[in-house]
């Protein structure tokens, strides 16, 4: 499983990034988190507000800043 955490490096972008190692420790999944800071890399999925959390190449939330238990939900799909 590949996540991306789409965002220029601000607290929520930070805090979304924490709370998806939560979430993944707490399932017990592992997965590889690579972080996307690049503007004309997040535009290329169409998100117009940061963070943004991608499982698989698949935008599954943007704009806010998930939960773990959100995160976790998304992840058992």
């Amino acid at each position: 499983m590949e996540i991306k955490i789409l965002g220029i490096g601000c607290k929520n972008c930070v805090n979304l990034a924490k709370n998806t190692e939560e979430a993944l420790k707490e399932l017990g999944m592992e997965a590889t988190i690579t972080k996307v800071t690049d503007m004309k890399d997040i535009a290329k999925y169409g998100i117009m507000r940061t963070p943004g959390l991608v499982i698989d190449e698949k935008v599954v939330s943007y704009g806010k800043v998930a939960s773990a238990d959100e995160i976790a939900e998304l992840l058992k799909k």
